[in-house]
């Protein structure tokens, strides 16, 4: 994987000169595989589900997962490094944004077909 700022293809700005950057796949780099596996996990699933649902990027702490700090951080990174998130820091806050375009690209329907089954399913089960 490759260390790269974010470009007009994951929708958000580059960062500025001295900013912390984070380790993205490039686009052709994502691998069906690792974005499947990070999509299996409920953690995970849940924070693509609010991202999808938010106007805008949010920040880690907007987004309450049931588990602790060390363990939310873990379920943020697999999700960047699987190419489904983006992560950018702006100021001391972390802000996380779906790479909607990236995936549609890559795997046209599977983002929204995951997300519609993730809905369904949170209603059936009478957690949505």
């Amino acid at each position: 994987m490759t260390a790269t700022s974010t470009t007009a293809a994951s929708g958000t700005a580059a960062p500025g000169v001295g900013a912390r950057v984070l380790a993205h796949p490039a686009r052709e780099e994502i691998r069906i595989e690792a974005v499947l596996h990070a999509l299996s996990d409920p953690m995970r699933l849940r924070v693509v589900r609010e991202l999808a649902a938010a106007e805008d990027e949010l920040t880690c702490s907007r987004i309450e997962l049931p588990v602790s700090k060390s363990t939310s951080t873990h379920h943020f990174r697999v999700l960047r490094e699987s190419g489904i998130i983006s992560q950018t820091y702006r100021g001391t806050a972390k802000m996380n944004g779906l790479r909607r375009d990236d995936l549609e690209a890559l795997f046209p329907g599977l983002l929204d077909s995951v997300l519609a089954a993730a809905t369904r399913q949170a209603d059936r089960l009478g957690e949505g």
